[in-house]
């Protein structure tokens, strides 16, 4: 029986080493190559991994990546692709698993925890709330990998917005939203890790007070009444009434 050789590509979670998957744990740990992404990955989870071969990606190409992890397997490897959060949320996977799959070797995927629910758990907030939010956007700043974002248009649903990858842009962020100064934000630095920090502020001051918090990378921004006192206006859930 011929067996495919295969590539597991595995959420870490958002920092905490506690909150990848027990799926996943398992895998990292019993893995004979690693693959991990750099400073995003708690050094907790690498430590900790059986696997003799561990490397770090940041800085590789992505065809060096590729042709690393398509070499091991191929070889008979166990070996696992850890990225940080859930690799579904800006993970740049789809990319490198065309490639792996077209040189004959299998992927499987195992999601983990995002950051954008560590950071919700930090603020003690849910991201839908009836009466307050129904609906979250999930969205970026424009920059070198992407020409124009959709921030003004989004904002003018009046929902709960998240936005990766833009804690060095804030200013710009804020500056594009069309909801009202008075929106409540909040800006989650390294959420669920031992130097998480929380800034809570509006539309129009959120981005100078992370900038006073010392906040310049590494950290979520969340628009809408769920992360502000306006959440307490919500509506008991119908499983509870």
């Amino acid at each position: 029986m011929v067996v495919t050789p295969k590539i597991w590509f595995v959420g870490a979670g958002p920092g905490d080493p506690e909150l990848i998957t027990v799926k996943g744990k398992e895998l990292v740990n019993a893995a004979d190559v690693l693959i991990y992404a750099g400073s995003l990955v708690n050094p907790v989870l690498v430590e900790e991994s059986g696997a003799r071969i561990k490397h770090d990606s940041w800085g590789m190409h992505l065809n060096e990546i590729v042709d690393e992890m398509v070499q091991y397997a191929v070889a008979g490897e166990k070996v696992v692709r850890l990225h940080s959060g859930d690799p579904s949320l800006y993970g740049a996977i789809v990319e490198q698993i065309e490639k792996i799959e077209k040189r004959g070797v299998d992927v499987e995927i195992v999601p983990g925890v995002s950051s954008l629910f560590a950071a919700a758990a930090a603020l003690r907030t849910q991201l839908t709330l009836k009466g307050v939010s129904e609906s979250v956007i999930i969205t970026r700043p424009s920059g070198k990998t992407l020409e124009k974002d959709q921030i003004e248009a989004f904002s003018r649903f009046g929902t709960t917005m998240v936005i990766f990858l833009g804690t060095e842009k804030l200013n710009e962020i804020t500056a594009k939203l069309a909801c009202p100064d008075d929106t409540p934000a909040a800006v989650v630095y390294h959420a669920s890790w031992p130097d998480q920090k929380i800034v809570l502020g509006t539309v129009a001051d959120i981005a100078s007070k992370a900038h006073d918090a010392g906040i310049e990378h590494t950290a979520l921004l969340l628009i809408g009444d769920v992360v502000g006192e306006r959440k307490a206006g919500h509506i008991t859930s119908y499983l509870y009434s």
